[in-house]
């Protein structure tokens, strides 16, 4: 049993936060322009953009929740997650090779050839909008389990914001300091420290459980959780082949091709293969990933008898403060913040990139290698690094509610910026009026569709209407959003054609 957080923990706690920060701001330490702050002049190896880009859509939410998902079902999430390299394939082969025919820092610069002006700054503005909500809230929910895990050291009302605040200030040096070559080869450390925190769980609930692993298999099958394929097609649940392959198929499309988060990754890679060997070998790695933590969540169900918790996200904070050994319970903490930082100092880039070179650039005029632009950059990178802070501190009296609402956002923008591309790529007659109209009512949609629930409870008379949209399934947004955007920026082009020039308006 560990006694708590002990000196031992902190110490290897400190020691990680302190390595990261300096490992962070040595790799970075000579930056040449804007071009290498934002993409490290493209010389990054495809094998750390793999680890880079695993690292970065692997929150803290997801070290802690995925667990919860098989102690309370099953693995049928894995079906969701083979989606996911599905999703991947379709972008090295649809979209990135457009993305590599120049030299471009930001996705939305294609939508502006394409386009125009105007088309650009919305998409880029809407992953602004998008990124930051959905970033906040995600720093935020790191403190949760950290408090948790912190125990009667540090009071819970100082613990949340105190960690928020540590965490925010060590990701905000080195991101502003080294660019992407930071965040790069920090998120390579930081997934190498979550994943060892995954596999010391597996080993540790193995030497809990009597008979190990094998009596913890043996009794997860009896209870159907070792079930991982689901062909029944009910558009209501999640965890289904249909809903796996196709929806989440889709949303890895949205969040790997049309989300400069990730694509601003992939443009660091050295050539066009080496791209497409990083997002297409980073869902293998990312299902592995899933199943560990899934096989973690098996093994705390048989150690804790099956026990009903108030949140499953509880589950494993809890098994780290009854079980592990000093050390390794800081190891645990230090996988959880690493977990965020990736999320956090990915964002803080892309989003810097974004404000740089869609919005500052067209309205100064500026080219990318000015001197002024690369200062820009920096001060951007400082600007978003407080605003996701920030924002982390505010919801900490919002509530769970709050929570789920704000990481639902990405659900329904998703949807119209992955529509936005395809209707560029393989919709000629398209033009700027019938992108940004399919954008705005795709995503319009969408939120009526992701907030039917809420929308029913607020409004009883409105609950027989809402309810089939309320029991739509999360991973189906994406694409009925994408289709919603597509459907009405094909029928405006058809229905209202209209002088091509006006696609180059800004």
């Amino acid at each position: 049993m560990s006694s708590g957080f002990t000196i031992l923990d902190a110490f290897v706690l400190v020691a990680y936060l302190g390595g990261t920060t300096a490992l962070g701001m040595w790799v970075g330490r000579r930056q040449q322009g804007s071009k290498d702050y934002f993409v490290a002049g493209r010389q990054i190896p495809w094998w750390a953009v793999l680890f880079s880009i695993v690292a970065t859509e692997t929150s803290a939410l997801t070290f802690i929740s995925i667990p919860g998902l098989a102690y309370a079902g099953n693995l049928g999430f894995l079906q969701v997650v083979a989606g996911y390299i599905v999703g991947r394939i379709g972008v090295a082969l649809l979209l990135l090779p457009r993305y590599y025919q120049g030299e471009i820092v930001t996705v939305y610069t294609l939508l502006q050839q394409r386009f125009g002006l105007a088309t650009r700054r919305l998409t880029s503005i809407v992953f602004m909008v998008t990124r930051a909500m959905a970033d906040s809230v995600r720093i935020f929910a790191t403190a949760i389990p950290v408090a948790l895990i912190l125990g009667d050291r540090i009071p819970t009302r100082w613990a949340m914001p105190l960690s928020i605040l540590v965490l925010g200030a060590v990701t905000i040096i080195y991101t502003w300091k080294g660019g992407m070559r930071a965040v790069v080869w920090t998120e390579i450390l930081q997934a190498s420290v979550y994943l060892l925190g995954g596999v010391s769980a597996v080993v540790i609930l193995g030497n809990a459980v009597p008979g190990g692993w094998s009596a913890i298999l043996s009794q997860a099958g009896a209870a159907g959780k070792l079930q991982a394929i689901d062909f029944s097609f009910d558009i209501s649940r999640p965890h289904t082949v249909w809903a796996g392959l196709i929806g989440g198929g889709f949303l890895s499309m949205a969040s790997h091709g049309a989300d400069q988060l990730i694509v601003q990754r992939l443009l660091s890679s050295k050539n066009l293969r080496e791209a497409q060997r990083a997002i297409i070998g980073s869902g293998i790695v990312v299902f592995g990933q899933m199943a560990l933590f899934l096989v973690v969540g098996l093994g705390l169900w048989v150690h804790f008898g099956g026990q009903t918790f108030a949140t499953t996200d509880s589950i494993f904070p809890r098994f780290i403060i009854e079980q592990m050994p000093a050390g390794l319970t800081g190891l645990l903490v230090a996988a959880i913040i690493a977990a965020a930082m990736s999320t956090q100092s990915g964002s803080i880039n892309s989003l810097a990139a974004a404000s740089t070179h869609d919005i500052y650039m067209p309205l100064t005029g500026r080219a990318a290698d000015d001197p002024a632009t690369f200062r820009a950059g920096r001060r951007f990178t400082l600007a978003w690094g407080i605003a996701l802070t920030g924002g982390a501190l505010l919801f900490r009296d919002q509530g769970t509610p709050v929570v789920v609402v704000a990481l639902g956002i990405a659900s329904f923008t998703y949807g119209g910026l992955l529509g936005v591309f395809f209707l560029g790529n393989f919709w000629p007659r398209a033009t700027q009026r019938d992108a940004i109209l399919g954008l705005t009512i795709g995503i319009s949609a969408m939120a009526f569709v992701v907030f039917a629930r809420q929308l029913s409870a607020a409004f009883p008379w409105l609950g027989d209407a809402l309810g089939p949209f309320a029991r739509i399934a999360w991973p189906w947004y994406v694409l009925i959003g994408t289709s919603i955007t597509m459907i009405v920026g094909i029928s405006s082009s058809v229905l209202f054609p209209r002088a091509r020039r006006a696609s180059q308006d800004s």
